[in-house]
């Protein structure tokens, strides 16, 4: 059986940049604290920790007064940056250069939607919740509207100005089909509208973007697929999916320890690849994992011929 791993999955710039931010701390004094998970894989997580990396919530940060605390790729919302400072923290500020961007540019939308008449509203398309859509709404001061799926478009009030962004890790056919959506919406409220009543902005990463067409002809190229991906990781299932209906027979697996043998029972080919919150180093020792238990199916075999 042969086993290859895809040179395109893994670590996204800014969670490089965020854990290497992390890192150089870590090598200096030992300790730092990390407002949440530093990404959305357990595996690299408790790498981390081991380290001294210490990961709090929002409810912590009194306890971490005068401290040092690392804001990781997903961002914050500007009440956070406030409390900080309130508490003399310093932060170490990894905020994925795409996401300060989109921060930056939904701040805008909505100082422009604030000053019209009637107000104008800034819709999200992200996961509610999320960590980096918490931090995309705090530049409205919470007062953007969250959707994820067409029934949350019930929410929008489609005879007002409207200016749309997107998570940055979404994907760009669904984000499509919402524009689409709006639109006739739109139209059907209000039939001819001036131009700008509507804008949609194109704001998801081309990375997470790319990854899907690199994915696709990867998984075609195999007889089984480990998807290796963090259960958190909104990029992880939506990249799961995505490659599943290219290549049904795809594994979900966050540890070695999920691997079955019988996967491999009659096999030739097996593709190992992640989501951009996937360490290189845990796609390794899958595909070592996926060996082992392939050479023991061979083994097994010799013995019961």
């Amino acid at each position: 059986m042969k086993i290859k791993i895809d040179d395109n999955a893994g670590f996204c710039f800014g969670v490089v940049k965020a854990i290497g931010t992390a890192e150089e701390e870590l090598s200096r004094s030992g300790t730092l604290y990390c407002l949440g998970d530093i990404v959305h894989n357990n595996a690299e997580v408790q790498r981390l920790k081991q380290k001294g990396l210490e990961v709090i919530d929002h409810s912590q940060l009194p306890a971490v007064k005068g401290k040092k605390v690392l804001i990781r790729a997903h961002g914050e919302p500007p009440s956070t940056y406030r409390q900080a400072e309130a508490l003399g923290i310093e932060l170490k500020d990894a905020t994925c250069p795409i996401v300060l961007a989109l921060q930056q540019k939904i701040r805008k939308g909505y100082d422009e939607m604030c000053a019209l008449e009637p107000e104008g509203q800034v819709v999200i398309f992200g996961k509610p919740g999320h960590a980096e859509v918490i931090g995309l709404c705090g530049q409205t001061d919470n007062r953007a509207v969250v959707v994820s799926t067409p029934d949350d478009l019930d929410h929008v009030d489609f005879g007002r100005p409207i200016r749309l962004y997107s998570q940055t890790t979404k994907s760009k056919e669904e984000y499509r089909q919402l524009i689409d959506n709006m639109k006739a919406r739109v139209e059907a409220r209000n039939g001819e509208t001036e131009e700008g009543f509507f804008v949609a902005y194109d704001t998801i990463c081309n990375r997470v973007a790319n990854r899907a067409v690199m994915l696709e002809e990867f998984a075609r190229g195999v007889d089984v697929v480990l998807f290796v991906s963090g259960k958190g990781s909104s990029n992880g299932h939506y990249l799961y999916e995505y490659c599943k209906e290219v290549q049904p027979n795809t594994r979900m697996v966050s540890a070695v320890e999920e691997l079955r043998s019988e996967w491999f029972e009659g096999v030739e080919q097996v593709g190992v690849t992640g989501a951009t919150s996937t360490p290189r180093w845990l796609m390794e020792a899958v595909a070592q994992e996926a060996e082992r238990l392939s050479l023991k199916n061979g083994q097994d075999e010799t013995k019961r011929n």
